[in-house]
């Protein structure tokens, strides 16, 4: 794994800290999220119990802007807007039919929209924001931990932020105690807590 500076699995039984180092790594793996953590530590205790996954992400992707994937082409009372990639296509129509309103909007193929009647300048609809890379990446993260930690331990919490995230679960009430927990794992990692 060498796409992950850090990459540490702590458990008080060696044998499951091997097992639980090689499931992080192909759930991991099978999800393509190695490429965007930096640094991850996870901690199992099954007599507590508890599982501990702390992490770092790497710099995510900017968000998404129609002048990423589209020419504007200004003409007499319309738009014509080129499609280069259609992977956004689908959002940006309901962000232009939210917007402007489906009156005002039409696809005539695959690679066109037009957006008609508009009193809008060309470079505003190119700064218009169609995705977030980072939301899905999230919803990936939780998805991946909730497939690692280990099975009947329900209980748990999930924070993400921009840069790092924390996911804890337990068969038992989570407790003050988690947080220190967390906080320790992140200075393993030499992160402050």
């Amino acid at each position: 794994m060498t796409s992950i500076e850090y990459f540490e699995v702590e458990c008080t039984e060696p044998l499951g800290g091997e097992y639980y180092r090689q499931i992080t790594n192909d759930v991991l793996l099978d999800h393509n999220l190695l490429r965007v953590i930096h640094k991850l530590h996870v901690y199992i205790d099954p007599n507590v119990p508890v599982f501990v996954a702390c992490g770092v992400l790497k710099k995510i992707t900017s968000l998404v802007r129609v002048r990423d994937f589209v020419n504007v082409n200004p003409l007499e009372g319309k738009m014509i807007l080129v499609i280069s990639n259609e992977t956004y296509l689908a959002p940006m129509l309901k962000i232009f039919w939210q917007r402007f309103g489906k009156d005002h909007v039409e696809q005539p193929d695959r690679f066109t929209v037009v957006l008609y009647d508009l009193a809008v300048d060309p470079k505003e609809i190119e700064e218009i924001i169609i995705a977030d890379p980072s939301e899905a990446l999230y919803k990936d993260l939780i998805y991946a931990f909730r497939c690692i930690a280990p099975e009947g331990f329900r209980v748990r919490r999930e924070v993400y932020g921009k840069e790092r995230f924390s996911f804890i679960s337990s068969e038992d009430t989570l407790t003050a105690s988690s947080d220190a927990l967390v906080a320790e794992k992140f200075q393993l990692m030499g992160e402050e807590p």
